[in-house]
């Protein structure tokens, strides 16, 4: 049994504020209103799939069969009595009414629920001259963005966070039973070692005790993490942020041995030049010596690049962009393009006021990224291009929050396509074996060979060319004192560094209905793997799991060391 959340403890977004003051108005009731809602199922599943459009279609329905009292139902609403009908006996559980009720299909798409929490407000050893400082939250977020607000509201507490999280997702409709955990806040390797520590092993308590309230406690961060191997709500990634000049061999073992999978780097810049007019602290040899640590380590390289900085033109982040692909020092598998955004009590701002600095217009920006975006190689995907900055704190420039869609419309009238992985990824769709082939791209960094295994499908689906799952290979060239010297379990070893892939979040151990997840496609990535890194000559692969992943490579002949896992190529 779940435990439900009390009224102080429910999310405060939007959906789940209007969901909490109707139970308090007790004016949703799923048993008295049975027939009602049996009636909008019916007239759910009897429209055609050719005729559903999610909003308008749902809507009509909705209008025809009005609450009782007064209003319409919600989702929330639609979700609940869904569930209790089921419960009871009276209608059988449908795939194709869950995904026509679930709110916000998006957030699952991907195959995991992520669940973002915030780290308490600190100082950050940065001094850039376009960082907003605001008292209340860790130093670059503002008070009033969306996930600042939750996480105040928790008062920052990790526990709170990540279970509110976890039900806030559940009470909609979702799986949240593979969470991705993103750990924001600014510099996490600035905050002190315990206090890491400790936020790690709650939001760990807490990813148990969604699935068992007597887990909500656990004496150390290492039976936090023994526990959810096996839960009901287990972490398949984990994610931070931090600067370049903070990774050191040290920090990579502690990374990993809080569970850390994946790493957000703050680039923002590949000019030297335009990273001292902005007073960052480190130099484009800083990066490429924290990711040459990080990729060999088998983490996942997640960077932000800033165009419009202080110094820049269009021109300049033309030949920046390019640098991030063209200079194999870096390469990167995820990034976030941060156009820089004016904010009140800044350095830049002053120099704005000064007649020193000019953001670019709308136009400039939306010609700049649809020129970049086509150039993003296959195995990198692009997973933000704004901000979410409330449009009132940007004193002047661009403040359009769907920046994605208007680029992808001007992509569109120049007859173009973005490279990325999220631009081909196959979403929500249903797809066969059959109707997908396995694909390697395969391309160089200075300290290893990547391959880019990646599933698509063929001429037998209606739309080819669509990324159903991925694997992201790493093989080391020659000697890796320099970069793996500290790792002596990786010695010799290949290199899974992600298995990823997409649908709707499943369950786990649920059937698969047509959808990438639990068809084996998993399997069949590590396989090829395995194949290619022993005719590489290797006799060892290795994978750099996170804590809820471990039984699933575990099954696969994978052994857990003190920081990876690894099996043997015979």
């Amino acid at each position: 049994m779940k435990r439900v959340l009390s009224p102080e403890e429910i999310p405060a977004d939007v959906i789940e504020k209007a969901a909490a003051w109707q139970a308090k108005r007790h004016d949703f009731d799923p048993a008295r209103d049975a027939a009602t809602l049996m009636a909008i199922f019916q007239a759910v599943l009897a429209t055609p799939e050719s005729d559903w459009h999610e909003r308008n279609s749902l809507q009509s329905i909705l209008l025809r069969h009005p609450k009782q009292g007064a209003g319409l139902y919600s989702k929330a609403n639609l979700i609940a009595g869904y569930r209790y009908l089921v419960a009871e006996g009276d209608l059988e559980a449908d795939p194709l009414l869950e995904k026509r009720i679930r709110m916000k299909p998006m957030r699952t798409q991907s195959g995991v629920a992520p669940v973002t929490v915030l780290t308490a407000p600190a100082g950050c050893p940065g001094k850039c001259i376009f960082c907003p400082d605001d008292w209340r939250m860790p130093k670059s977020y503002i008070y009033d963005e969306p996930g600042c607000q939750r996480a105040e509201r928790d008062g920052f507490d990790p526990f709170k966070q990540t279970l509110g999280r976890i039900q806030s997702f559940e009470s909609i409709g979702h799986d949240a039973s593979k969470v991705e955990l993103l750990i924001l806040g600014g510099t996490w390797s600035a905050y002190s070692r315990d206090y890491r520590e400790w936020f790690v092993q709650r939001c760990f308590d807490a990813m148990n005790a969604a699935g068992d309230p007597a887990l909500a406690t656990s004496v150390s961060l290492a039976e936090a993490q023994a526990r959810n191997v096996t839960a009901s709500h287990r972490n398949v990634g984990l994610v931070i942020e931090t600067r370049p000049d903070w990774i050191t061999p040290e920090e990579i073992i502690h990374l990993r041995k809080l569970g850390v999978t994946k790493v957000q780097i703050g680039v923002q810049s590949l000019d030297d030049e335009i990273l001292a007019l902005n007073r960052r602290g480190h130099d484009v040899a800083a990066v490429r010596r924290a990711l040459g640590l990080l990729r060999t380590a088998g983490f996942k390289l997640h960077l932000h690049w800033m165009p419009n900085l202080y110094g820049a033109t269009p021109q300049k982040d033309r030949e920046d962009f390019a640098r991030f692909f063209d200079d194999p020092a870096i390469r990167p598998d995820e990034l976030k393009i941060y156009p820089c955004s004016l904010i009140a009590g800044t350095e830049l701002y002053e120099r704005f006021l000064a007649g020193d600095y000019q953001p670019y217009r709308e136009d400039e920006l939306v010609a700049l990224l649809a020129e970049v975006k086509p150039t993003i190689p296959p195995y990198t995907r692009i997973n933000r291009l704004f901000r979410d900055i409330p449009a009132h704190h940007i004193q002047a420039g661009v403040r359009a929050s769907n920046l994605r869609q208007i680029v992808q419309d001007e992509l569109a009238r120049r007859g173009d396509r973005c490279g990325c992985i999220r631009c081909h990824e196959i979403r929500r769709r249903e797809v066969h074996l059959e109707q997908l082939d396995l694909r390697v791209y395969s391309y160089a960094t200075d300290l290893t060979l990547e391959h880019f295994l990646h599933f698509v499908t063929n001429e037998r689906y209606p739309e080819p060319g669509l990324i159903a799952g991925f694997l992201r290979l790493s093989l080391p060239h020659g000697d890796q004192s320099g970069s793996r010297a500290f790792l002596p379990e990786l010695a010799g070893a290949a290199m899974i560094r992600e298995v990823h892939v997409y649908g709707p979040a499943l369950g786990i151990g649920a059937e698969s209905n047509g959808r990438p997840q639990h068809t084996g496609l998993g399997t069949q990535l590590i396989d090829a793997a395995r194949r290619i890194s022993r005719d590489a000559g290797f006799r060892r692969l290795s994978v750099i799991a996170a804590t809820g992943t471990q039984g699933y490579y575990a099954a696969r002949g994978f052994v857990r060391g003190e920081l990876y896992m690894t099996a043997s190529l015979p």
